[in-house]
């Protein structure tokens, strides 16, 4: 019998102690493993709780700056966010370490059944769309990955009907090697994270390790209105299940007239909803309902059920939020708008007099497309952040003429507000990460809302 991947003989690192890395150090301890604890951060300042579990399991641990010992390591474990090409993490490689994330460990000492969604854009509102689906069908049901809590904490607490409803992103499939869900998901793919992966193909890769353990008897939900995405479903060995918002398919999920319709193995075809009855707004978000509702089809889950709960759902935070309106100006939350093609999608929602703020930490993106979709949409253009002047050049270079630069988001906000009329929308949809000025997009949203809503309080 072979030895465990992951056991009491091996040398283990956890590299990044995040709320990923905190939660796969809780979930070895019972198991009997002490790894050891990287952080660039001084955790026992900055998190004495979690340090004192450290010290209580007499884990080593290499904080602020300490250097991590240059020894063979069985195992590493990096949070998402961890860039892999960090030198210690290269050596560690070089010497046979094998790498690990947190979705993987959950996979291996958890219980539950995966229903996974990755995708450039979109994963947040159609992982919690989901989720509802199966929440209001009575299924035992939780959300977790890059919303709710670590995947490791849920899958721990799972049983073997637990539906595990997951966001996960190509960082977190990059480090997979077992992981197997029974339905997956692909939405889209778009260029994003080029620092991480450097080419859209190596990204693209990463995502496909979604369904790369997959075999018959497992579904794999995918955008064939997407030829990247397309292309990589070929490699499926899972039950292909195609969605479209552009045409007709004769098996899957499509929208046809004015409504979703579901095509099964038959032929058959079973009308689920009109697309005037979901309430959330936008192109993008009924290929998101296209999705969902397949996957909810996948679990068994009626059409009836499927479609009460689309009429219900109201979105999520950061995306397309309807902040206030202070005197005819509306003002619109769209932070989770962390590459060019997202916040393309927010444009055309709103639709036109926009007072848009973009800008933030540079990914690598192009704003070609971002600044072609803002012309004749954009009436001013308020730029902030690492990326200000690139996408300043770029908004220059399509043609828009109104652009300012604002020094942080309450002057954004000020700003966009003074140059604002009645009917106009002021949008926050940035087109890039928030890594530059915030610790991630919930609160430069939340910083967003703030301003927003002490204008309306003012009586401004």
């Amino acid at each position: 019998m072979s030895e465990p991947v992951i056991s009491s003989t091996k040398k283990v690192l956890i590299v990044g102690l995040g709320i990923s890395g905190q939660a796969a150090f809780d979930a070895l301890i019972p198991e009997r493993v002490v790894p050891a604890v990287y952080d660039a951060k001084d955790i026992a300042k900055t998190n004495p709780t979690f340090y004192a579990r450290v010290k209580a399991a007499g884990a080593k641990a290499y904080l602020g700056g300490t250097a991590v010992p240059d020894i063979a390591w069985d195992i590493v474990i990096p949070s998402p966010g961890v860039p892999l090409d960090l030198p210690f993490l290269r050596a560690a490689k070089a010497r046979g370490a094998k790498f690990i994330g947190e979705l993987e460990l959950s996979y291996m000492f958890g219980r539950g059944k995966y229903a996974a969604i990755t995708g450039t854009n979109g994963k947040t509102t159609t992982t919690t769309l989901v989720y509802e689906i199966f929440k209001d069908a009575g299924l035992d049901a939780v959300v977790a990955g890059n919303i709710g809590n670590a995947v490791v904490t849920e899958a721990l607490g799972a049983t073997d009907d637990t539906w595990l409803v997951t966001e996960v992103s190509s960082f977190q499939l990059e480090t997979t090697q077992t992981f197997r869900p029974r339905i997956s998901t692909f939405l889209n793919l778009t260029p994003d994270h080029l620092d991480r992966h450097g080419t859209v193909e190596a990204y693209g890769e990463a995502k496909a390790r979604i369904f790369a353990n997959q075999s018959q008897g497992d579904y794999f939900v995918y955008n064939a209105d997407d030829a990247a995405v397309s292309a990589l479903a070929e490699k499926s060995h899972a039950k292909n299940v195609p969605f479209s918002r552009t045409r007709a398919l004769s098996f899957g999920l499509h929208a046809a007239e004015g409504r979703i319709v579901s095509v099964d193995d038959n032929g058959i075809q079973t009308d689920i909803i009109a697309a005037s009855e979901i309430r959330i707004p936008g192109a993008h978000n009924l290929e998101n309902a296209l999705a969902a509702a397949a996957v909810a089809i996948c679990a068994g889950i009626g059409t009836d059920g499927i479609a009460d709960t689309l009429r219900r759902f109201p979105g999520v935070a950061h995306r397309l939020e309807h902040v206030c309106t202070v005197n005819g100006v509306r003002f619109v939350n769209d932070s989770k708008g962390t590459n060019p093609d997202a916040a393309i999608k927010a444009l055309e929602a709103v639709g036109k007099d926009i007072i848009l703020i973009a800008g933030g930490y540079d990914k690598g993106a192009d704003f070609a497309a971002y600044a072609a979709a803002a012309k004749g949409r954009v009436k001013y253009l308020l730029v902030l952040g690492a990326t200000a002047p690139k996408v300043r050049a770029a908004a220059e270079s399509a043609g828009l003429e109104r652009i300012g630069t604002a020094s942080d988001m309450a002057d954004a906000v000020r700003q966009a507000y003074a140059a604002a009329e009645p009917g106009d929308t002021i949008l926050l949809s940035p087109a890039c990460a928030s890594w530059d000025m915030y610790k991630n997009f919930e609160e430069r949203g939340d910083d967003f809302r703030q301003f927003a809503k002490a204008l309306k309080e003012a009586g401004q």
